[in-house]
């Protein structure tokens, strides 16, 4: 199994700032802890966009591929990166995750994708995906100009991963500001 920490969105909402810099309550920077996480796991991971941003931490990147189409450009680099392998796609902007949440998706029942839902919706960047099943799909999905994960992960069957206890809390994201206020962290940058 491999994994892909998405870092290629423009951050308009914090500045144009790496949101996979913002440091996570334990201090350290996302994409760290990610790495942290995955590494325990023995799940090898890359980054999934490009930005000069993340240079200094010598991780592998691979670009979007097609560039320009948001995150469906950047699952399909992954999917095409990762082979026969299961495939993790993780949000460089998730600072609760657990690792048993992960654990619990990397050893979900075999599935096009699996993923789980908050409020109705997919959550496609913190899923798992088997690209013979999904990697013609979602390239047939850029010719035609949907470049939607949710309908992308509805037309592949997606499977749901239910969420156990206070794991719907460990999905919040940090998108702006105001995600962190109400978080109670103080919006801080790794240097």
């Amino acid at each position: 199994m491999i994994a892909g920490v998405f870092v290629g969105g423009a951050g308009t909402r914090m500045g144009g700032r790496a949101k996979g810099l913002l440091r996570a309550p334990d201090g350290s920077p996302i994409v760290e802890r990610w790495h942290t996480i995955l590494g325990a796991l023995g799940v090898e991971m890359f980054l999934v966009g490009t930005s000069d941003a993340y240079a200094h931490l010598g991780l592998e990147v691979v670009a979007d591929s097609p560039g320009g189409i948001g995150p469906l450009g950047g699952l399909i680099a992954l999917l095409r990166r990762a082979g026969a392998k299961p495939a993790l796609a993780l949000a460089c902007d998730m600072p609760f995750v657990s690792p048993a949440l992960v654990q619990r998706l990397m050893r979900a029942e075999p599935a096009p994708v699996v993923a789980p839902r908050r409020d109705g919706r997919w959550e496609p960047l913190l899923a798992r995906y088997e690209p013979s099943a999904v990697l013609a799909l979602a390239l047939s999905r850029v010719g035609a100009r949907d470049h939607s994960l949710q309908s992308l992960l509805e037309a592949a069957g997606a499977v749901e991963l239910p969420l156990i206890g206070q794991e719907a809390d460990e999905l919040r994201d940090w998108d702006a500001p105001e995600d962190l206020s109400l978080a109670g962290v103080a919006f801080r940058f790794a240097q």
